[in-house]
């Protein structure tokens, strides 16, 4: 469970990461600032750069991808399709990073899980990679730093979708 508003980060198999953390929302409002394309640019990039792009096609089948022009200037943009949606409930998309060869390849799968309890929204996010390797370079990219800063700032957005 998460503590102070911060996401707690496991590894449950080899291949796998959990990011759990829970928010001070509905589910609604957190599906909403999680899919909608002009509040994911509020909040995907932390404060690591500018989001510049949040293409979504919320559909089984359809394409997303987000591009942050980063702090130092710059790009990193991430890639996926869409495999499984449950509006405020469940999401299944693969994610490729553009930095890396043969990035869709390598794509891990990723399932959001968005569980409402008495207002307040769990969402867990279980990132399955192909090898371990794909695992532990995605936790040594230093994602989580970011990951942090991003699920405040969602956290925040779904909020005050609220008022």
């Amino acid at each position: 469970m998460t503590t102070n508003g911060t996401a707690t980060v496991t590894i449950p198999t080899d291949t796998q990461i959990m990011i759990t953390r829970e928010f001070d929302a509905p589910a609604r409002l957190v599906w909403k600032a999680y899919t909608t394309p002009e509040l994911i640019k509020r909040w995907w990039g932390g404060q690591r750069g500018t989001v510049t792009t949040a293409d979504v096609d919320l559909r089984v089948g359809g394409q997303w991808r987000y591009v942050l022009i980063a702090n130092g200037g710059f790009e990193v943009a991430f890639h996926g399709e869409y495999r499984e949606i449950v509006p405020k409930e469940r999401l299944v998309n693969t994610e490729a990073f553009e930095g890396i060869p043969d990035a869709d390849e390598k794509a891990a799968l990723v399932t959001a899980t968005f569980t409402e309890k008495d207002g307040r929204t769990l969402l867990e996010m279980l990132i399955e990679h192909r090898d371990k390797e794909g695992r532990d370079a995605h936790i040594n990219s230093g994602m989580e730093g970011g990951m942090q800063e991003s699920m405040d700032m969602l956290e925040r957005i779904a909020v005050s979708l609220a008022d």
